[in-house]
């Protein structure tokens, strides 16, 4: 595999960062906001969930999309469109158009995330190689960056500017990606394109591995779309403040940046994926039960366990799925389709949180729930034996 310089890696570092930064911002802006937004446009909790339940489809569904446009126009022509779509979306609430505008907002921006995401795992593992884990820790932790910033200033913004601007705000962080990326080939070489690598989803679908990595994916991601969506409210919902119950979601998602970089490179020096991978899953239990049997006495301790666990969990996913192919492309293609099927699994998450508050007055529920699942996880993850993991992909590869 091609070596990669420092200077290119240092500027890969700081592109893939900037990218990263505007993957959930579209998202974590709604939380802190949901009681302004329910109390202007009159919404339930259930409808308000498909605020987040949307996009998260649209990142599963466009992950299918992905190979067939990057054919067609090219890496950097998805990327630029992407970053153009969820620039627009943001800036649609400025138009006050209701829970029309707020839906078509919510899966434009999903549409736009489900692209880059499908696409940069393969960039990242071209440009790293060895040090992929390295890399993916810096482009998670800007994606928990980018939905820290948006959940501590947004309360604030809307205070100030309504809960329209305070949305509408992270298409200028879009359009500054749009223009940086519009640069990037004067800096770095495009990642190469190997057309002997690719492979048919039918031919994967037929591998039992391929169907336990995309439920694994799927059901971790199910817990760090209901906390997007529902941290704030259920801090809401014991008295607190949006900005105080946005901060709640800043500190969650601040800690997950450090997990995001400190629990990769932990498995990087490892190389056995499963003993970090246990560790973060059994820090989440520990949060989603605390934060489900004594949420007012352990907030901020239950956070802190999620965004270590969560944070932890989201690239050691990622991680363990490009380990079972050499080859960036194949790396790639894995990557995207396992968390298309892994999205559209997480999609029902919020949906199902928001149904149990409707019906139950609470979110209490929803996490132990979670809880119960990533203790599924644990014995789930015992499976992903990193030195025999090539292998079951052999047949697709050879």
């Amino acid at each position: 595999m091609q070596q990669t310089t420092p200077i290119p890696l240092i500027r890969t570092i700081c592109l893939i960062v900037l990218v990263g930064l505007n993957l959930r911002p579209s998202m974590a802006a709604i939380g802190p906001l949901v009681e302004s937004i329910r109390r202007d446009v009159g919404l339930s909790f259930t409808q308000v969930s498909l605020l987040t339940t949307l996009p998260v489809i649209a990142m599963g569904l466009g992950c299918f999309v992905s190979a067939t446009m990057t054919k067609r126009i090219g890496f950097n022509g998805v990327v630029t469109i992407a970053l153009v779509v969820i620039a627009l979306s943001d800036a649609l609430h400025w138009f006050d158009l209701g829970f029309i505008g707020l839906l078509v907002a919510a899966l434009g921006a999903g549409i736009g995330i489900a692209l880059i995401q499908a696409v940069l795992p393969a960039f990242i593992k071209h440009s790293a190689g060895e040090k992929t884990p390295l890399l993916m820790g810096f482009y998670i932790a800007a994606i928990m960056g980018g939905a820290a910033l948006s959940s501590a200033i947004s309360p604030m913004v809307s205070h100030y500017l309504g809960w329209e601007s305070a949305l509408a705000i992270w298409g200028i962080l879009a359009f500054s990606g749009v223009v940086v990326w519009g640069m990037r080939t004067r800096v770095l070489p495009p990642p190469s394109q190997s057309r002997g690598a690719h492979v048919n989803f039918s031919d994967m679908a037929r591998l039992p591995r391929f169907w336990s990595l995309a439920i694994f994916f799927g059901l971790g991601t199910a817990g760090y779309t209901c906390l997007l969506a529902w941290i704030p409210p259920t801090f809401t919902n014991l008295g607190w403040t949006e900005t105080h119950a946005g901060l709640a979601l800043s500190w969650l998602t601040a800690i997950q940046v450090i997990a995001g970089l400190v629990f990769p490179a932990l498995a990087q020096r490892m190389g056995d994926r499963r003993p970090v991978l246990t560790l973060v899953l059994l820090l989440s239990v520990g949060g989603f039960v605390l934060l489900g049997m004594a949420p007012a006495t352990t907030a901020w301790l239950a956070t802190a366990l999620l965004g270590l666990g969560i944070g932890g969990l989201f690239p050691l996913s990622l991680i363990i799925t490009m380990d079972h192919a050499d080859e960036p492309t194949l790396a790639g293609q894995l990557a995207a389709w396992v968390q298309g099927i892994g999205y559209l699994i997480a999609s029902a998450s919020p949906v199902v949180a928001g149904l149990l508050k409707d019906l139950m007055g609470g979110f209490e529920q929803a996490w132990l729930l979670l809880g119960a699942i990533f203790l599924g996880l644990v014995v789930m993850c015992l499976r992903f034996d990193k030195s025999q993991a090539t292998q079951h992909l052999r047949t697709v590869s050879d």
